[in-house]
């Protein structure tokens, strides 16, 4: 089954990957604000906004996890302050949903430096913003709603590991966040297609 892009988050490890028909030739590299996903030297030109952006930040003592630009003010509202929850949700409905061919939907999680863990999407018909207790999916196509799902890793390597390897079709590339302990900071891992 091809569910797009994913994120899967709670409450201590968050994981995004990159699934893709269009543009399968990207890869995450580590930049010192985050993880960002950007074309392969042998990509094909584009001036598609929607290929190359920031996917794992993390700054005030959370991180974010996301499958575009909106990953970029969810992380600087959690960094003056805003509630997780809150940031998640004004950032989403600001950025609305992707004006592509097919209306893709922003998705996006929050692990806070609380140790609550926050998944969100915006669609063209809806926004949902869910607290999470256990690791929760939700993806661009098919899966466009929260649920919860078998995560088991532990840490961020695991995480991008899981991600990537899930039986989704269509992968990419991944990457992983992992919360040392509350208020400890965070660890983040890749795995970008062998």
């Amino acid at each position: 089954m091809y569910i797009g892009r994913f994120v899967v988050v709670g409450p201590s490890v968050a994981a995004y990957r990159v699934s893709s028909r269009s543009f399968p030739n990207r890869k995450l590299i580590e930049r010192p604000a985050g993880l960002t996903v950007v074309p392969t030297a042998d990509a094909e030109e584009t001036t598609n906004p929607y290929v190359s952006y920031n996917c794992v930040r993390t700054a005030g003592g959370h991180a974010v996890v996301g499958n575009g630009s909106h990953v970029d003010p969810i992380t600087e509202k959690v960094e003056r302050g805003y509630p997780p929850r809150d940031a998640l949700t004004e950032a989403l409905l600001a950025m609305d949903y992707e004006k592509d061919d097919y209306d893709t939907p922003r998705i996006a999680g929050v692990l806070a430096s609380d140790g609550t863990a926050y998944v969100g999407i915006v669609r063209a018909d809806a926004v949902l913003v869910r607290a999470v207790e256990e690791p929760t999916l939700v993806a661009t196509y098919e899966k466009d709603a929260p649920e919860a799902i078998g995560f088991d890793a532990a840490t961020a390597a695991d995480a991008a590991r899981e991600a990537y390897s899930a039986a989704f079709e269509h992968a990419v590339c991944a990457a992983g966040v992992s919360r040392r302990g509350v208020g400890d900071g965070y660890d983040t891992a890749v795995v970008n297609d062998p």
